[in-house]
């Protein structure tokens, strides 16, 4: 299977990020992608402006558009977008959360699955405006006669082994992370730790795709907030990194052969091992 990791720089405007992407995945998809994979945030980048202003559900403008790309290309497109959520009442102020949601669209799929952990953490809280999600999320993709069942995470979900591991049980052999990742200090370093760690937990090749970093001319390196680091990268099972982006905009292409997974749960089999003790049920 071929896939494609689209790492850019997204802005405030969901027309014009629209506009970005669709030269992107046109452009993976005549380079034999099949599965292509967005950042988090790709309809509107955080720290952009108010997120509910633009949160749709998944018949909006940005959801319609990929999913027309989708259909064109016959391929799977997983891109982040917002979707309105619940009202929140903080310190005396109503705000109006969205749903932090990956679009999955293409080959019959059109749905969204909704970050389960909050980016609470680091004197910052996401869990303000954003409400998270409670159900795990796996599709199947089919191409070139291959199926091959893929889970879906989101950024901070990352830190979470568990959720890895039950999409495992579920069937997932790919897990495909839409990122926007801060840039700071030991930033790089436990992206890279935590990326290779889930994949080794669950067995499973890790696709990341993350925000490019902002700025990354002058200012790779030094502390952000949640809108991106770069370094979109595709793990495999034994927790190696067969390729990665660096700061700046850049596509990764991938083959993958999804029978390492079965060969590696057979080396390490971590799942079946849980699965028999029962832990975790």
């Amino acid at each position: 299977m071929r896939i494609a990791l689209l790492q850019t720089v997204t802005g405030a405007d969901k027309r014009e990020n629209i506009e970005t992407l669709a030269p992107l995945i046109r452009d993976a998809a005549r380079a034999g992608a099949t599965l292509i994979v967005l950042p988090e945030a790709a309809s509107q980048a955080f720290d952009q402006g108010r997120l509910d202003t633009q949160a749709e559900e998944l018949d909006g403008e940005f959801a319609t558009a990929m999913r027309g790309l989708a259909d064109e290309l016959g391929v799977t497109v997983v891109a982040g977008m917002f979707r309105p959520g619940d009202v929140n009442n903080v310190d005396g102020k109503t705000l109006h959360r969205v749903r932090n949601t990956a679009l999955i669209t293409g080959g019959g799929v059109h749905k969204g699955y909704d970050k389960i952990h909050a980016y609470d953490a680091f004197n910052y809280r996401e869990s303000d405006t954003v409400q998270t999600g409670r159900e795990l999320v796996t599709f199947t993709h089919e191409a070139a006669g291959e199926r091959v069942v893929v889970g879906v995470a989101i950024c901070f979900d990352i830190r979470f082994p568990e959720q890895f591991k039950e999409l495992a049980r579920r069937g997932a052999e790919v897990i495909v992370v839409p990122t926007s990742w801060a840039d700071g200090a030991g930033k790089l370093e436990q992206w890279r730790a935590l990326t290779a760690a889930r994949a080794l937990d669950a067995g499973v090749f890790i696709a990341a795709a993350g925000q490019a970093r902002p700025e990354w001319e002058e200012h790779a390196g030094e502390e952000s907030g949640p809108t991106g680091i770069g370094h979109s990268a595709v793990v495999n099972p034994h927790g190696r990194r067969i390729a990665e982006a660096g700061y700046a905009p850049e596509t990764l292409i991938v083959d993958i052969d999804a029978a390492e997974v079965a060969a590696a749960r057979e080396a390490l089999p971590l799942i079946a091992i849980t699965d028999q003790t029962g832990a975790f049920a």
